[in-house]
């Protein structure tokens, strides 16, 4: 019997603040009632079938009778609220100490030697909306050749930069070497070639990003490969574990193309893991402060749930989640820290309460006891044995 896990995280669907949000300044936040509330209500029918609103109340998506899925929420254990430590943790691995962040911009001399590496200065270094540095300094850009570095509140060095004056190419090697350069105190989460094109007044990011995440330690995507398993990352997963674990990659240029690539690896025959980012949410609507948008994105994800159902056969497994949240209605364009949703569908899954669980690293542990994988010593524990 050839077994597979399709694993969807809807980057960034918070369900609400988590009992340490106030240690993230975080408090009150919750990204899918309060985007729902802000367009009157989420009609989301097949969601709400598998019983996302049985976990929680939420406007236009009310608790099902009789719910297809089991269900639940996910708290972060890990020091961290951003994309690659959301991701880990589901994975088994939970970090004690949050990623480096640079409220103040990078340190003078890490630049410096940045700017040495790479041959040439840079513009910014200050925290900003990917949008707003490149109105703010696209021109001078344009004008001088010099990349654009920026960070947020997430552990992030970013470089954007106009594809017609620096080659993706040549983006993508300075990314390598703000890789390279950013390790022990400055290891920083990712980095992230952001390449835009456009004239100033019109500048606009393109589906070219890529990411260069730290090399994570051992966890349940290797141990899946040890074993021969497949390991199909959609979107941005092999980015966030830069390639470890992951035996095909598939990049994405929007949700719906995400979806499109789902349903065409379960045309295949495999054993393993469909592991899918779609980042939409997040990147688009969450951080740009756009509840219709998000809002917009949920119904399209939605009304496509029943396509990748129809693509499922009789002994797949489907797992519903988020990394983290980012509620668009809250002050500020950063993540926030929030619960996530747990939705669990199969065949073999009795539609239970899984209840509030502890950590996300239970998904990879519930992904390996399915696929017959041990991995006693990474975090989590199994929830499968509570839908038999």
């Amino acid at each position: 019997m050839k077994r597979r896990v399709i694993l969807i995280v809807l980057d960034s669907l918070g369900i609400g603040e988590a009992p340490d949000s106030h240690l993230f300044c975080d408090q009150g936040c919750n990204t899918l009632i309060h985007t729902a509330e802000a367009v009157g209500g989420l009609n989301l029918t097949n969601l709400q079938k598998m019983g996302l609103g049985n976990i929680t109340e939420v406007t236009g998506v009310p608790a099902a009778l009789e719910p297809q899925a089991a269900y639940g929420r996910m708290q972060e254990k890990s020091a961290g609220k951003d994309t690659t430590t959301g991701h880990w943790e589901m994975m088994g691995l939970v970090l004690e100490q949050p990623f480096p962040t640079y409220p103040q911009g990078f340190p003078q001399e890490l630049m410096e030697e940045f700017e040495k590496r790479i041959g040439r200065k840079t513009l910014g270094n200050k925290v900003a909306s990917g949008t707003e540095i490149i109105e703010e300094l696209g021109r001078e850009h344009m004008q001088t050749g010099y990349p654009i570095v920026y960070t947020s509140a997430d552990s992030v060095f970013q470089i954007a930069a106009h594809e017609e004056v620096i080659p993706l190419e040549q983006l993508y090697q300075m990314c390598k070497t703000a890789r390279e350069l950013l390790v022990g105190e400055h290891a920083v989460g990712r980095v992230i070639a952001r390449p835009f094109i456009g004239e100033p007044g019109s500048f606009r990011r393109t589906a070219h990003r890529h990411d260069y995440s730290l090399e994570p330690p051992g966890n349940i995507l290797d141990h899946l490969v040890d074993h021969g398993y497949e390991v199909i990352g959609i979107g941005k997963i092999s980015d966030i574990f830069a390639g470890k674990g992951v035996t095909q990659t598939r990049p994405t240029t929007s949700n719906q193309d995400g979806v499109d690539k789902i349903l065409e690896v379960l045309d295949l025959s495999f054993q393993g893991l469909v592991f899918a980012n779609l980042v939409d949410f997040d990147m688009l609507y969450g951080h740009r402060n756009d509840p219709e948008g998000y809002a917009q994105a949920l119904r399209d994800f939605d009304a496509r749930l029943p396509e990748i159902i129809g693509k499922m056969k009789e002994e797949d497994l489907l797992i519903i989640t988020a990394d983290h949240g980012c509620d668009p209605t809250y002050p500020g364009t950063d993540h926030t820290r929030e619960y996530v949703p747990l939705i669990v569908y199969g065949s073999a899954i009795k539609p239970v309460n899984l209840g509030i669980r502890s950590t996300f690293a239970d998904v990879g542990q519930s992904v390996a006891d399915y696929l017959g994988v041990p991995a006693p010593h990474l975090a989590g524990q199994s929830f499968l044995p509570e839908t038999r």
